[in-house]
């Protein structure tokens, strides 16, 4: 074999994972099905926030190659599959790409490859789905091959923590295979956090976002009672984070978005009524309560307007930031979506501003993207600050304003509407 490590899809997850087995002297293959992704990057040119085109450069520089050809696999000591695992219509996880994959790696297995699986997904997938599908070839998991879970862990937009310095989790089908997949992570990634076996890594991801889901359902339940009560639930949160112990900060906001807490704690949920014929009654309420909060921000705003006299039917309301989180060109999920869709549903005449974003396009939705910021935040009847993207100075665009409502808590002067 010529290569340590071919990774399957080059997105978030694939793209990073790949750059940095590159930087530690891998020689890297990166598989796509999408020709213009593979085409992009060995033209030098990054599609993913936490890659830039320098790092492609410095990639391609040491050997790396993008490509459609399947049978890099062959050549390959390792293979890591990192597609994407959307919900299906039922809200169950949909592994038709997980599946695509495999069977892709199924076509070109060798004896002695170690197959990781990092996309997120309900325990036993890598047992139950891949490992069945990898057998075909005749080839059994465990004595003629390694198999292991590693769940990816990316936060884009994080500066301080990476692939290299993010521990990894790794779960092997058995003891032997953990080991190898433990010493391929142990060559790019500082720490490596072994596992009983796959089920036990993949639950381990699935607790990590659905602790998160959970607790933030919590302070957007809250934000709208102490609304209610005048209480300042963002003064609240201050006061309890300096408890040095057995309290950590979570945050209210329009809701949640991106590639995991909208989507992950869905799994566990879905697992736990398909396998054992009940509810998941704490995740299923959190995700109720977090689906709900863009509604609430649009109620909240057409009450803000209605209590200045003017109807939200014909007004101008600008959303700054439709990313599903700060500093980040990334929209999948973001609450800014159905945010806007209940606004128009509202009546309201919406333009947005966002400085990552070019073009925000959503189906049957007619939002004018503002390039001018402070003077389209000193015109709008209603300015929603969405999502506080390191560009906006919330107390300076509050001051321009003639209403400014904070979901983020971002703005510190008193005439600002917050969360």
């Amino acid at each position: 074999m010529t290569v340590d490590v071919v990774v399957l899809g080059l997105g978030y997850v694939g793209l990073p994972l790949a750059r940095a087995a590159s930087a530690a002297g891998l020689s890297v293959v990166g598989l796509d099905t999408e020709p213009a992704v593979v085409g992009r990057l060995q033209s030098g040119q990054s599609h993913v926030d936490d890659v830039t085109d320098d790092d492609v450069a410095a990639m391609l520089l040491s050997g790396f190659r993008a490509t459609v050809d399947e049978a890099a696999i062959g050549e390959a000591a390792t293979a890591v599959i990192c597609v994407p695992t959307p919900l299906s219509n039922y809200h169950g996880p949909d592994l038709r790409a997980i599946e695509a994959a495999t069977e892709t790696v199924a076509r070109n297995l060798r004896p002695g490859m170690l197959v990781v699986l990092e996309s997120t997904t309900y325990p036993g997938t890598t047992d139950e789905v891949v490992r069945p599908i990898l057998e075909k070839s005749g080839l059994a998991a465990g004595t003629d091959f390694h198999l292991a879970y590693s769940p990816e862990r990316i936060d884009p937009g994080n500066q301080t923590y990476g692939t290299h310095n993010t521990p990894k989790v790794v779960g092997g089908h058995t003891a032997t295979c953990t080991a190898r997949a433990a010493a391929f992570y142990g060559q790019f990634v500082s720490t490596v956090v072994p596992t009983k076996g796959t089920r036990e890594a993949e639950m381990a991801k699935l607790l990590e976002n659905t602790y998160r889901h959970i607790n933030i359902a919590l302070v957007n339940e809250m934000s709208k009672f102490c609304h209610q009560l005048g209480i300042d639930l963002w003064d609240v949160i201050r006061a309890a984070g300096t408890k040095p112990f057995g309290f950590e900060a979570f945050h209210p906001g329009p809701g949640v978005g991106g590639h995991c807490i909208p989507i992950d704690p869905n799994y566990l949920s879905h697992n736990v009524r398909a396998k054992l014929g009940y509810p998941f009654r704490f995740v299923e309420l959190a995700q109720e309560i977090n689906a709900t909060m863009p509604a609430y921000v649009a109620r909240r705003a057409q009450n803000i307007l209605n209590d200045a006299g003017k109807a939200i039917n014909g007004a101008s309301v600008l959303l700054l930031g439709v990313t599903y989180k700060p500093n980040v060109a990334d929209q999948r999920e973001s609450p800014a979506i159905p945010l806007a869709r209940r606004l128009a549903a509202l009546g309201a005449r919406l333009s947005y501003h966002d400085p990552r974003v070019g073009h925000w396009d959503v189906p049957d939705l007619a939002a004018e993207r503002v390039d001018d910021l402070e003077a389209a935040v000193a015109a709008a009847e209603l300015v929603i600050l969405v999502q506080h993207h390191r560009e906006y100075d919330a107390d300076h665009l509050a001051g321009l304003a003639k209403r400014f409502f904070d979901t983020r808590g971002a703005s510190t002067v008193d005439d600002a509407y917050r969360l």
